[in-house]
């Protein structure tokens, strides 16, 4: 009984000195709190591979069901106080450290050592031990931590408020996957018996409901304001939490056209595929327009090439004064253009088009004041085909059709 009352208080001082330093992160700062995590992260390990107690219900170590258990509430918390982009910070902070305590430990065992304390040498194999276990435990905890606040989430689409029950489904749930993923390791690594895996589980389901109601108290009593869900969709939520949005903001800034600023055409081979298949799989629409200018090669014939930069440019700029913040410009290449128009039907892009034509007629002129037009051809998914090539296909022969019509005019599925 007395393994059991020394638990209970190690969950107490646990909670109670990281829910402190959470609470005042404003005045000491949120690095006091991540340090704080970090540091017991390897304290936590090394009690999981090698200190055990018996307890009435198994053999356990508080490592595991005290400290890993705290640590995972720990970051749902953080994430309920803050943000998904503040939380991802010590979720991969602990993963770049153990991938260096890994590689680190390989070049420990290269050392030739001498014994400079008598009776004590370093055990090199229990280094690269505990640096293979806290890699893999690291790596389980980047996915539990992704799944807890992912289904923290999902639940509270179906009970708002109940934190206190939100955070022990959560923790029953997550840390019964890490159980059993983090006992495969134990058990490959150190032998550990299957007495360890169920005495584990019911400590950590323990701990789970120890923590859930003192994390549950603590946001009740500090009159914590968001007690229902965040106003975010789950598929952006995963995208903060795994650095996409960073990834799409960076992409989002490359693969222009230095010319015109429209996107180019290594986008337009990422971006329409992707949009095709969003809207296959919700039964959504999806248009291409296809834009060439009319008589290009006599403008750089007359006027030079600069001036046949300039109207590329000042045609580029009329098309996409006319589009919607979802309708995607892409330089096709030479003095062709491309507009992808997600959720746009072919009747709603052959209006799009006239529009698009009529403005970069009423807008586009040569130095000598000639009129600049453009000839369009339009394709629409699922009408003209599913597929990017089909699309493409469709609008190309429409726009030759437009062509041999006498330029100047819009052409579809009609």
């Amino acid at each position: 009984m007395t393994n059991v009352v020394l638990f209970l208080c190690e969950g107490l001082v646990y909670v109670a000195v990281m829910v402190t330093l959470l609470h005042l992160r404003y005045r000491l700062g949120l690095g006091v709190f991540v340090t704080a995590l970090g540091v017991l992260h390897f304290i936590e390990t090394y009690l999981a591979a090698v200190f055990y107690v018996q307890l009435p219900f198994g053999v356990i170590s508080p490592g595991s069901a005290v400290l890993f258990a705290g640590k995972l509430m720990m970051i749902l918390l953080l994430y309920v106080k803050e943000d998904a982009a503040t939380v991802r910070q010590p979720i991969y902070g602990l993963l770049a450290g153990n991938f260096l305590t890994v590689a680190l430990s390989l070049l420990l065992q290269m050392h030739q050592t001498v014994s400079a304390v008598p009776n004590r040498s370093a055990d090199l194999a229990f280094i690269d031990e505990m640096g293979w276990l806290m890699l893999w435990g690291t790596l389980l905890l980047y996915l539990d931590s992704l799944l807890i606040i992912l289904l923290y989430e999902r639940i509270g689409r179906w009970m708002r408020g109940l934190l206190t029950l939100r955070f022990l489904i959560c923790g029953v749930v997550v840390l019964t996957f890490d159980q059993a993923g983090f006992y495969i390791a134990l058990h490959v690594l150190n032998g550990a018996p299957l007495e360890v895996f169920w005495g584990g589980w019911i400590a950590k389901m323990g701990a789970a409901a120890l923590y859930s109601i003192v994390l549950g108290a603590y946001l009740h009593f500090s009159s914590h304001s968001v007690l229902s869900v965040s106003q975010q969709p789950i598929g952006d939520i995963f995208n903060a939490l795994t650095f996409r949005e960073r990834y799409e903001d960076l992409l989002s800034k490359s693969g222009r056209d230095m010319l015109t600023g429209a996107l180019d055409r290594s986008r337009f081979e990422f971006e329409a595929p992707r949009l095709i298949r969003n809207a296959l799989s919700s039964g959504g629409v999806v248009s291409l327009i296809m834009i060439d200018a009319d008589h290009f090669k006599s403008v750089n014939d007359r006027f030079g090439h600069l001036e046949g930069d300039h109207v590329l440019k000042s045609i580029a700029d009329a098309i996409q004064s006319c589009l919607r913040q979802s309708d995607h410009l892409f330089r096709y290449g030479g003095e062709e253009f491309v507009v992808l128009c997600d959720g746009l039907d072919h009747a709603s892009a052959l209006s799009r088009a006239e529009d698009l034509r009529q403005r970069v007629l009423t807008r586009v002129t040569t130095s000598d004041r000639s009129a600049v037009t453009i000839s369009i051809g339009i394709a629409s998914m699922p009408l003209d085909g599913s597929t990017t090539r089909e699309l493409l296909s469709k609008a190309d022969a429409r726009l030759y059709e437009a062509k041999r019509r006498g330029r100047n005019c819009v052409v579809g599925n009609v």
